[in-house]
């Protein structure tokens, strides 16, 4: 097996050889915004490069046509790197998923240079969606995760972080249904499905004073009739809701659902309520690993900011986190002060600084895959809690 601190040379020669074919992927992803199950080139591009880097490559992996599995070694020990690449509609890449995804692609470029001589099989994973429905999880529910025994990713953002968790999250599609009628001529016969909108909304701003610390509600109205002069026939909405942990999600989404079923209670209108996408569980961050990761990216020139105790926003590498030892810290670059979700955020996505978080993530996460399997305890551990989870077939499906 190759001594850990030549593996840890060639895994970064590897991946400042790549340097060019990577941060031309981030740039052509921030290009060529793709939304949620419609990154199709997006795929393509990542497929591509890790099929002419001599990966094995499956597209379309677990019935989504915008997922990719790129597989290179044959050791024991299977580490997976997470690509996201979906964009936000109207704002583009303003989350940063060209950084994520191109830092991810690096990465197992980078391990893959020394997996045969460390034992290991690289995974990289590309997986659609997390702005919306949660791709991760429809591919762990796919099995495509079965056999990981430890699972990274690096989020772009202002500042250099570890340890966080993020708050998870349910989305639901609420529909009221009334009856049409003029709305000068004989309001009274029709059953106003905006008015029930009405009365949940302000039923959801009351009960937000009575919601816990970390408990967030938001939403938008998709459908608020289609003419003035008709009394509404049908509204429709689309709500999330965060909470510190799974538990407090339920338990969150009981109260919120009361206040639309309170709209249809007074207005007549018939509710309809439908889960839209997969519940977001929050994050676990495995500590060994991201004491790697914290050394490596100091050892790159990188401050980095220990956020344990802390939370981000939500993302479905949360369900991976709970099953599968992860780590999901973030990688800074000057923004000019814009945060994520935002035009500004956006337009910082390819400079120099995004360029480097690139190149620094990729190269810090194969640096931990390095770390992990030259570990005699670290492997052995991680090979362990695999072999416990493939054994255990009782890992819930549906919803967290």
């Amino acid at each position: 097996m190759t001594d850990t601190p030549t593996a840890r040379k060639t895994v970064t020669g590897a991946v400042r050889n790549w340097r060019e074919p990577v941060v031309a992927l981030s740039h052509a992803l921030h290009d060529d915004p793709e939304t949620a199950l419609q990154e199709h080139r997006a795929a393509a591009r990542i497929a591509d490069l890790m099929e002419n880097a001599g990966f094995t490559v499956t597209r379309g992996v677990g019935d989504l046509p915008t997922a990719v599995l790129a597989t290179y070694g044959t050791g024991d020990l299977v580490m997976a790197f997470c690509a996201e690449y979906d964009a936000l509609p109207g704002i583009g890449h303003a989350c940063g998923h060209n950084v994520n995804g191109a830092a991810s692609v690096g990465a197992a470029l980078g391990l893959a240079a020394v997996a045969d001589e460390l034992g290991v099989t690289v995974k990289l994973i590309g997986t659609p969606a997390e702005e919306d429905i949660g791709g991760k999880v429809l591919l762990m529910d796919a099995g495509i995760f079965d056999d990981v025994a430890a699972a990274m990713m690096v989020h772009a953002a202002p500042d250099d972080t570890v340890g966080a968790s993020s708050l998870a999250i349910g989305a639901w599609d609420l529909t009221y249904r009334g009856r049409p009628s003029h709305a000068a001529l004989a309001p009274w016969e029709g059953v106003n499905a905006l008015d029930a909108m009405t009365v949940a909304q302000t039923a959801v701003g009351l009960l937000r004073q009575q919601l816990p610390p970390g408990v967030v509600v938001h939403g938008i109205v998709t459908d608020g009739g289609q003419a003035v002069n008709v009394i509404p026939a049908r509204t429709a909405a689309r709500y999330e809701v965060r909470a510190r942990t799974v538990e407090q999600l339920a338990e969150a989404w009981q109260r919120v659902r009361a206040c639309f079923e309170a709209g249809a209670l007074a207005t007549g209108a018939e509710l309809e309520v439908s889960a839209h996408g997969r519940d977001f569980a929050d994050l676990r961050q495995d500590e060994e690993m991201t004491r790697s990761y914290a050394r490596a990216a100091a050892e790159l020139g990188r401050t980095v900011t220990s956020l344990h105790g802390e939370t981000m926003a939500s993302t479905d590498m949360g369900n991976v986190s709970q099953r599968i030892p992860s780590i999901h810290p973030t990688v800074g670059y000057d923004t000019g002060g814009a945060k994520q979700h935002t035009p500004e955020f956006t337009a910082h996505g390819k400079t120099p600084g995004a360029d480097l978080a690139v190149l620094d993530g990729a190269t810090a996460l194969a640096l931990v895959g390095v770390d992990l399997a030259t570990s005699g305890v670290q492997r052995a551990r991680l090979l362990d809690g695999m072999r416990k989870r493939r054994a255990n077939a009782s890992w819930p499906g549906g919803r967290i």
